[in-house]
Parts: C-alpha cells; structure tokens; sequence
C-alpha cells in the first residue's frame, strides 16, 4: 500500500481477504502473509489491530457465526408458513455457505485456533453447532404449531439435519450440491418427526 493512502475499515478489509484466501487455496494457505498481500497491506497492518493471528482468525469465525444467530429470529418466525422441509432446506443453503464450509474447515484444522474459540465457546463446533441451535428453535416453534409430532426429538433432528447437509457441501472443491438435493437429506431426516395430515 502506498505510503499516505489510508485503509477505511482495515479490520473488515482484512477479514475479507482472508475469506478470499480460503476460499480460493483452502485452510492450510491461510497465514498472515497471505491475508495481508490479498489486503494490499503491509503484514504489520494485521498486528497493529488484532493480538496476534489466532485472535484475527477467532474474529473471522465468530463474525461468521454471528451471521448464523441473527438469521436464527427470521427462521423461528417462519414457522407455520410455506412446508417444514421447504424451510429448512433454504436455511441449510444460507447457512452452509462457500465460505462457512470453508471456515468450519479452517477450525478443525488449527488447534491454536480452536484453543482460542474455547475460551469464549467451551463447546461444539462454531457455524455447525450455532446453526443446529438455530433448527432446534425453528422446530421447536413447529412442533408447537402442530407440524411436528409432540414426540419429535428436536434435540436429535436438529444436529443430524445439520450433519447431514454439511456432508453434502463439504468438499470444497466439488460442484455444490442443488437445492433438490438438499430437499431430499431434509425431507428423510423429518419425515417420521411430521404431523401427518388429517384425512
């Protein structure tokens, strides 16, 4: 970066650039070095502004999952409308992004990250974890409406849907799956949990 020309919001700059990076090289390509030449910025921009590369890399997770819980409202609130697995088949694909499959990745493959995510998280995988807390609500709220059956087990449904999909999107180099195939892993994980219609 010349000298005199000034960042407007470095740390999102940053962030940006290092969904980038993983994106287009993958987890293991994802250093400090890398994010900073993607920036356009020298490597002592990144330090100035966060800790160290585990505390920016932390940011870059946590920003992700924080997308996962302000959907979390809109996705409760759509219970009763449209059909159960129509929901949660377009929450998966909102969810299970490019580049959150790409961040679960990166937190599975660096402890030095995961020891800082457990800090303020002591349990379960971020975006996955965070995204079957989110299902769990939504069910939950359809289960009350009467569209589930009183003894479906959230508490299982909601994990499996996310494992279940996660496996579809997971190779980050394949062609993602369509939104019919997604439909299918939800309408076989549900359909015992529904309330079959009155005939």
């Amino acid at each position: 970066m010349p000298t005199g020309v000034a960042f407007r919001d470095v740390r999102g700059q940053l962030l940006d650039a290092a969904e980038r990076v993983l994106l287009r090289d993958g987890p293991s390509a994802l250093t400090s070095r890398a994010v900073t030449t993607e920036a356009e910025c020298a490597k002592g921009v990144l330090h100035r502004h966060f800790a160290d590369f585990d505390a920016f890399l932390a940011e870059l997770v946590l920003g992700r999952v924080a997308r996962v819980e302000d959907r979390a409202a809109s996705l409760r609130a759509s219970a009763g409308t449209g059909t159960v697995a129509g929901n949660l088949t377009r929450e998966l694909l909102e969810v299970l992004d490019p580049v959150a499959v790409a961040v679960v990745g990166l937190v599975t493959s660096r402890d030095g990250l995961r020891a800082r995510l457990r800090e303020a998280r002591p349990t379960g995988l971020p975006i996955l974890a965070d995204a079957a807390t989110a299902l769990a609500g939504y069910l939950a709220a359809e289960r009350e409406l009467g569209r589930l059956r009183a003894d479906a087990d959230i508490a299982t449904l909601a994990p499996t849907l996310v494992g279940a999909a996660h496996m579809l999107f997971a190779d980050r180099r394949g062609t993602p799956p369509e939104t019919e195939d997604v439909r299918r892993v939800v309408t076989a994980v549900v359909a015992g949990a529904e309330q079959e219609a009155p005939r």
